[in-house]
């Protein structure tokens, strides 16, 4: 079979869909109830663990790269498992459907197959919970598969990016501002002509280092167009901030005053002036 590394999110997500339901509509047609359960449970069970089968070989594709990653081999291998076990009663729930598709002269039997499918298919269901538990701890908390999953090396950048502004935040909500100030300016070093980076960059001048002739004189640098509002008001907000933090109230009330003017309805801007006055 090909590799199917990047493909393992989507195939993951069909394979949940499909088997989470397929056992709660065989719960449900053991009740006798809504009719159209018993083959919507059976189409939607071996479906899901054809899903499976795909979604354990894509992520067995996937893991050298991810487990290679400092302290996540561990997560990785919990990962696989509870994945394979999943699998594995999958597979069982599979024969007990398929054979009570074959027996369905035998309406005892049928229903005896029918009730360990559910049971199986419950516990199935918990280990389901459990892959997709590490799953999303492997992605979230160890950063697996993020930037390299596609194959585009444009995405790397972007997962150092993401590191270094939530590494900057952290570091502002524990106050450590000299840190927070590093990385916003390691952010710079980096990417030096994107747009919310300089923003970003400028407001670490006020907030970090409380450096506010540092943030004005790198306002002055920065090219405003007029119909880009997000852009006019962040840099108009950042402009009267710096103007309050070098003792110039004034100045930052005209640069309120015009930005009420230029957006008349927006009341962030009126309760910032309030403030001022």
């Amino acid at each position: 079979m090909p590799n199917i590394a990047s493909w393992h999110p989507q195939v993951v997500h069909f394979a949940i869909a499909l088997l989470a339901i397929g056992v709660l509509f065989r719960w449900i047609s053991l009740t006798g109830k809504a009719a159209f359960t018993g083959p919507a449970a059976a189409t939607l069970l071996l479906a899901g663990t054809l899903a499976a089968l795909l979604a354990v070989h894509s992520g067995l594709d996937a893991h050298g790269p991810v487990e290679r990653i400092p302290g996540a081999r561990a997560a990785v291998a919990e990962h696989e498992q509870w994945g394979e076990r999943t699998r594995n009663l999958f597979l069982i729930v599979a024969a007990l459907e398929v054979a009570a598709l074959a027996l369905t002269g035998k309406p005892g039997v049928k229903k005896g197959l029918l009730v360990a499918s559910a049971i199986v298919g419950l516990a199935g269901g918990g280990a389901l919970y459990e892959a997709g538990e590490h799953g999303g701890d492997l992605v979230y908390s160890y950063a697996g598969g993020i930037g390299i999953r596609s194959g585009d090396s444009s995405d790397v950048p972007r997962l150092l990016l993401a590191g270094l502004y939530q590494s900057a935040q952290h570091a502002r909500a524990r106050h450590d501002s000299a840190a927070a100030a590093e990385l916003f300016g390691e952010l710079a070093r980096r990417w030096p002509a994107d747009t919310n980076v300089r923003l970003l960059t400028i407001q670490s001048l006020l907030q970090d280092r409380h450096d506010g002739k540092g943030a004005l004189d790198a306002l002055a640098k920065f090219t405003v167009p007029a119909d880009n509002a997000r852009l006019v008001l962040g840099v108009g907000y950042l402009k009267a901030d710096a103007f309050v933090a070098v003792g110039k109230p004034d100045s930052a009330r005209a640069v309120l005053e015009a930005l009420v003017r230029q957006f008349p309805d927006n009341s962030r801007i009126k309760e910032r002036l309030a403030k001022l006055k």
